[in-house]
C-alpha cells in the first residue's frame, strides 16, 4: 500500500532507536526531590511546573508514538514492549511528583489566591483554581505516591480488552452461498449496512458468537475495570465513580442526570422512528441486525477515499479558507493512517502531539458512515491543532467533555451541505435518514450506554459482583427500553456490552451525546449567522483547557446549564422525522 495512506510517525521519532535514546535520556530526569517543601515560594513553584512540563511533554511524545506503532499492528511484540516501558515510566514519574498536589493543597488559601493573581504564573491560574476546590480529595504525600505507583498495576484492563478485541477474538469467515467472507470489525460494519438480510443475520450471529466464546474472560476483565474505578473513587473520598469522573471534568452531575432524564422522555420519538423504519423495510419482525440498513435502497455513498475527502472539504467550507487549507494539509502531509490492515486496531481516533501535529487513525471502507468518520476525526484533530497553537502547554489539552463537539459540528455541517446540494429526492431522503441515524447512534445509543455504565458501577459500589448474567440481563432491559416494541431485542444483542471499547474509559460515552447536542446548536448558528458565529467557534477551538468546559461552550453560544439545548436537539430529531415521512 502506498506510503501516502500511512501516517508519518517518523515526524515524532525517526526510528525505534531514536525513541529508545530519548526514553533512556528522560528516564534519568524524573527526580523532582529538589522541589519538595519549596512550593510555598512562587519562584520555586514556577520552576517546578516548568520542569514537570518539560519532562511530561517528552513522556507524552514517547507514549503517543508507542501507542500509534502498537495500533498499526497489535500483533507486534516490539511495540508491546515500548508501550509497557513508557507505561512504567509514566507511573514512576507520577510517583516522583506525587508530593506536588498534597503540598499545594496544604498551602494557605491566601497564598494560592496570590499565585492565581500573579501574572508570572498566568499559565497555571486555571490549574490553581482547581487546587482550591480539590483540597478534600487530595491525600497525604505517601498516599498519593501509593496511588501513583498502583496505576501501572491497575491500568491493564483496557489493554487486555484491546488484545482480546483485536488480536485474540476468533473472527474467521462467514459462509454465504459459494462465498467465504473474511470477518473483521470493518467488514462487520459494512455487512450490517448491506441489503442482504440473510447475510446480515449470519454475520451478526457469527460476530457475536466470537464474543460469546470469550464471554467469561470479557466479563471478568470488565468487572476488574469497574472495581478499579470504584477503588480510586473511594480512595479519593468521592461518593461514587461517576462523581469522581465528573469532578475530573469540572462538570456537575446535573448535566448527566438531565441527559438521561430528557432522553428517557424523548424515547417515544425513537420508538416512532423505529416503527417507521420497520414499515419502510417491509419487515414483519425487525431485529437488531436490521436497524443499520438504509431505508432508501441504492442511495448509499460508495466513494473512494480521495473522493470522500474532497466531499468533506466542500462540506466544511462554511468554516472558512483557513480551516479547509488545514484539512488539505493533513491529507497531503500524512497525518492520517487510512486503511484496515492485518493486526491494525479497529475503529478510528485522533491523537494530539503538542510538539508536532495531531494524527488520525482510520479503517476506511466505502460507506457513508466512513465518509462522515473522516469529517468527525478531522474535527478532533483541528480542534487540537488550534488549541496547541494558541495555548501554552499547561492549557492546551481540552477536557474530554468538549472533545466530541468539534468532531460532531463537522458531521452536522457536512450533512447540511449534502442535504442542501442534493436535488435527487431519493438521495435526499437517504440523507435525512442518515441524520436520524446520527442522532440515534450518537445521542440515544450513547445515552443507553451511559445508563449501562451507571448500572455497572452502582452494582459494584453496592457490594454486588458483575457477572456475564447480570451484565447481559441489564443490557437487554435497556435495549428494550430504548428501541421499543418495533424491534425484537431478544437474542445475541444482550451481549453487545462485551464489545464496546469505550466502557474501559468509564463515563466517557455520555459526552458523545452532550457533544451532538452542542454541535447541533453550533452548526445551526454558523449556517444562520455566518462569520460572527465562525469567529466565536474558532475562539472555542483555540481555548484548549483554559476554563471549565461548560464555560468554554458558552463562547460558542451553547449553555448546557439549562435544558434548552437538550430539548432543541430532540426537536431537530422530531422535525427531521416529520420531513422524512413527508418525502
Amino acid at each position: 500500500m502506498s506510503n501516502k495512506y500511512k501516517w508519518a510517525t517518523e515526524e515524532i521519532y525517526q526510528s525505534v532507536e531514536k525513541w529508545n535514546e530519548e526514553f533512556n535520556s528522560v528516564s534519568k530526569q524524573i527526580d523532582f526531590e529538589r522541589f519538595r517543601g519549596k512550593l510555598g515560594n512562587a519562584q520555586s513553584f514556577l520552576e517546578c511546573m516548568k520542569e514537570q512540563e518539560r519532562v511530561g511533554r517528552t513522556v507524552e511524545k514517547l507514549s503517543v508514538y508507542a501507542m500509534m506503532k502498537h495500533d498499526e499492528n497489535t500483533k507486534d511484540a516490539l511495540y508491546d514492549s515500548l508501550t509497557s516501558k513508557i507505561t512504567a515510566l509514566g507511573a514512576k514519574l507520577g510517583a516522583n511528583t506525587a508530593f506536588i498536589m498534597p503540598e499545594l493543597t496544604a498551602l494557605n488559601e491566601e497564598v494560592l489566591k496570590s499565585y492565581i493573581e500573579n501574572p508570572k504564573l498566568k499559565d497555571y491560574d486555571y490549574f490553581l483554581k482547581g487546587v482550591l476546590i480539590e483540597k478534600e480529595h487530595v491525600l497525604s504525600e505517601n498516599e498519593e505516591r501509593l496511588l501513583a505507583e498502583s496505576s501501572e498495576a491497575l491500568s491493564g484492563f483496557r489493554d487486555i480488552f484491546t488484545k482480546i478485541d483485536n488480536a485474540d477474538l476468533p473472527l474467521t469467515e462467514v459462509k454465504h452461498g459459494k462465498e467465504r467472507i473474511p470477518l473483521s470489525h470493518g467488514t462487520y460494519g459494512v455487512i450490517m449496512h448491506g441489503e442482504d438480510r440473510a447475510l446480515r443475520k449470519k454475520t451478526f450471529n457469527k460476530y457475536y458468537g466470537a464474543y460469546i466464546s470469550l464471554i467469561n474472560t470479557i466479563a471478568s476483565t470488565y468487572y476488574g475495570n469497574v472495581k478499579k474505578d470504584v477503588f480510586y473513587a473511594k480512595a479519593r473520598k468521592f461518593n461514587s465513580a461517576l462523581e469522581r469522573a465528573l469532578f475530573g471534568e469540572d462538570v456537575k452531575k446535573e448535566v448527566y442526570d438531565n441527559l438521561i432524564k430528557t432522553t428517557t422522555e424523548a424515547l417515544p420519538l425513537l420508538h416512532s422512528y423505529m416503527a417507521e423504519k420497520k414499515k419502510l423495510l417491509g419487515l414483519k419482525k425487525m431485529y437488531m441486525y436490521d436497524v443499520y440498513v438504509p431505508v432508501v435502497e441504492g442511495a448509499e455513498l460508495k466513494l473512494e477515499y480521495e473522493d470522500a475527502y474532497d466531499l468533506v472539504v466542500k462540506g466544511l467550507a462554511p468554516l472558512g479558507k483557513e480551516y479547509c487549507e488545514l484539512l488539505l494539509k493533513a491529507k497531503n502531509e500524512r497525518w492520517i493512517d487510512v486503511y484496515e490492515s492485518d493486526g491494525k486496531r479497529s475503529g478510528a481516533y485522533s491523537v494530539a502531539v503538542y510538539d508536532t501535529h495531531p494524527y488520525v487513525l482510520l479503517n476506511y471502507q466505502k460507506t457513508t458512515h466512513d465518509v462522515f468518520t473522516i469529517a468527525h476525526e478531522m474535527g478532533h484533530s483541528i480542534h487540537s491543532y488550534f488549541s496547541n497553537r494558541t495555548q501554552c502547554y499547561a492549557k492546551a489539552d481540552y477536557r474530554i467533555f468538549v472533545a466530541e463537539v468539534a468532531s460532531t459540528v463537522n458531521e452536522v455541517l457536512l450533512l447540511r451541505y449534502m442535504l442542501g446540494a442534493e436535488k435527487d429526492v431519493k438521495l435526499k431522503k437517504y440523507l435525512l435518514s442518515y441524520l436520524l441515524e446520527m442522532i440515534r447512534t450518537t445521542l440515544f445509543r450513547q445515552t443507553q450506554f451511559a445508563e449501562f455504565e451507571q448500572f455497572s458501577h452502582a452494582t459494584v459500589e453496592s457490594g454486588e459482583p458483575l457477572t456475564k448474567e447480570n451484565l447481559s440481563e441489564e443490557y437487554l432491559r435497556l435495549n428494550k427500553k430504548y428501541y421499543g416494541k418495533a424491534v425484537e431485542s431478544e437474542g445475541n444483542i444482550k451481549y453487545e456490552w462485551a464489545r464496546i471499547p469505550h466502557f474501559y474509559r468509564a463515563f466517557y460515552v455520555y459526552k458523545y451525546a452532550t457533544g451532538i447536542i452542542s454541535a447541533l446548536a453550533i452548526a445551526d448558528r454558523i449556517l444562520t449567522e455566518g462569520k460572527p458565529a465562525v469567529d466565536d467557534y474558532f475562539k472555542f477551538l483555540s481555548s484548549g483547557g483554559s476554563d471549565s468546559p461548560v464555560e468554554l461552550l458558552k463562547i460558542a453560544g451553547v449553555d448546557l446549564t439549562d435544558e434548552k439545548p437538550f430539548l432543541s436537539a430532540f426537536k431537530v430529531f422530531k422535525d427531521t422525522l416529520e420531513e422524512f415521512k413527508k418525502l
